[in-house]
């Protein structure tokens, strides 16, 4: 689930190892790229942390973030 929090939407994923992590990553890169609209995150080994926020509306959650979270989503369905 999405947390928003200083004013980010934050949400943490967690894969069976780093080759499943990273192949997530990879979908949500192509999809991040079609929207125009590109993550923070992190990763460390099976686990990938996303933050998103929209700089070019003074770094806060706008409905383009919620469209990239509800699109990654998406992705972990799959």
């Amino acid at each position: 689930m999405w947390k928003e929090t200083n004013g980010k939407l934050h949400r943490t994923f967690r894969f069976k190892d780093f080759s499943e992590a990273f192949a997530f990553m990879t979908r949500v890169a192509f999809e991040a790229e079609k929207q125009g609209h590109h993550p923070e995150w992190i990763n460390v080994y099976n686990t990938v942390s996303i933050l998103l926020s929209t700089h070019d509306a003074g770094d806060v959650v706008t409905e383009k973030d919620r469209k990239l979270a509800s699109a990654i989503d998406g992705i972990t369905a799959k």
